[in-house]
This record gives structure tokens, C-alpha cells and sequence, in this order.
């Protein structure tokens, strides 16, 4: 190959890698561009995003206890907001909201976020449990935010497990106690004959065998 014909075909490789390059930074990372799709539920309606959201239920299948719905509440807008109620259409669960601090409504910050679900942060917990959800299903989830409306995702259902034990349900099962049963000084003999514990002493009662002690014969 000659001097010319190689340098044109360096030039050519330079130009592709050129382009190359340069369509990868106008993708930039937007996760549809990428066609990456996170691991937990995320949407954004308005001001509002909410990540991350999961439906997290007892650690054993089957366990008696409450859930808990965790998720990143975000507040782009120039006015607080207050999380009105988190619902679960389609399943009798029932979600109590409590603010991390106090006996007030859980309120994200103009410009702020509130995280639900983990210590010291507030909570969504669905009382009764979510017996009918099993773990890996999409539970649908709604928020409802005072000035936004309804924020509605699907949340992947998740056992209290790993990552996610620190932020699941606070309250766990009580493992059932043992029954007591009785010691063996309190049993009978075989023969029905009380045990050495109920014989008499050598104070002047009859022995066993029904003769005096020694005490009461020394007459």
C-alpha cells in the first residue's frame, strides 16, 4: 500500500471516531437515551418526582405483621407540598403517614425532598400487612400531594431482606413461647407414693413403715 493510500485511511478512521465520540455526548446519560432502566420505580408529574418507590413486607413469607411503603419524595416547585395519603388501589391495605418529627402532616420543601421508610425519616405503614402481594410483584402506589394531585407508579414488592431490612416494617412478629411443663420434684412416683421430699422427719411423726421415731420412744 502507498504513503497516500495509508494516510487516507488513518483520516477516515480519525473522522469515525470523531463522530463516534461526539454522538456519545449528545446522548448525554438521560437513562431513555441509554435504554437503562433503574432497578426501582421513579416518575415525575409536575414539580413532583418520587424514586426508588418499593412496597416492603415482612422478611418470611407468610410472617403476620404491617408493611411499609418506602420511597424519595422530591420538590422541584417554589411552594412546600404535603403528602395528603398513600393508597393501594386494589388491595384493602390501609396506609397510616407519619412525619418524622411530631404529630404533623409529612411536608416536602420547596426545592427539598422527604425520604419515607428507614430510622429517623417518615413512614408509610400499611397496616395489616399486604398478604395478598408477593414478593416481586408490581403493587400500583399513589401519592397525593396538596397542590400536584395524584402521583401514581407501580412499586416492585420486596421481602424485608438485605438492603432493604433497615427500611422495613419496624414491628416484627413475636416468635411463639414454649409451654411450661412441670419439674420433676413436682411429679408423682410411679406407685403413686409420695416422694422423699413428703416423708416424715425424726421429730415424733410416724415413719413409713408406720413405727414411731426414736424420739417418741425413749419412754
Amino acid at each position: 500500500m502507498s504513503r497516500s493510500l495509508r494516510r487516507g485511511a488513518l483520516a477516515a478512521t480519525a473522522v469515525v471516531i470523531s463522530i463516534a465520540a461526539l454522538s456519545a455526548c449528545g446522548a448525554g446519560n438521560d437513562a431513555q437515551t441509554l435504554e437503562i432502566r433503574p432497578d426501582n420505580a421513579a416518575v415525575t408529574v409536575d414539580d413532583v418526582k418520587i424514586q426508588n418507590a418499593l412496597v416492603i413486607t415482612q422478611p418470611e413469607p407468610g410472617a403476620e405483621g404491617p408493611a411499609v411503603v418506602s420511597a424519595t419524595v422530591f420538590n422541584n416547585g417554589r411552594a412546600p407540598q404535603t403528602i395528603q395519603s398513600v393508597t393501594l388501589p386494589g388491595t384493602p391495605g390501609t396506609v397510616k403517614l407519619k412525619a418524622a418529627k411530631g404529630d404533623g402532616p409529612v411536608v416536602v420543601p420547596a426545592g427539598g425532598s422527604v425520604v419515607i421508610g428507614g430510622p429517623g425519616n417518615a413512614s408509610a405503614t400499611i397496616e395489616g400487612g399486604l398478604r395478598e402481594a408477593k414478593n416481586g410483584d408490581a403493587q400500583k402506589v399513589v401519592f397525593k400531594l396538596s397542590k400536584t394531585g395524584d402521583v401514581a407508579l407501580s412499586a416492585f414488592v420486596v421481602p424485608a431482606h438485605s438492603y432493604f431490612k433497615e427500611f422495613g416494617p419496624a414491628e416484627m412478629p413475636k416468635a411463639p413461647t414454649a409451654s411450661a411443663t412441670a419439674t420433676p420434684s413436682g411429679e408423682a412416683t410411679p406407685s403413686g407414693e409420695p416422694t422423699h421430699a413428703g416423708t416424715a422427719t425424726p421429730s415424733g411423726e410416724a415413719t413409713p413403715s408406720g413405727e414411731a421415731s426414736h424420739a417418741a420412744a425413749g419412754h
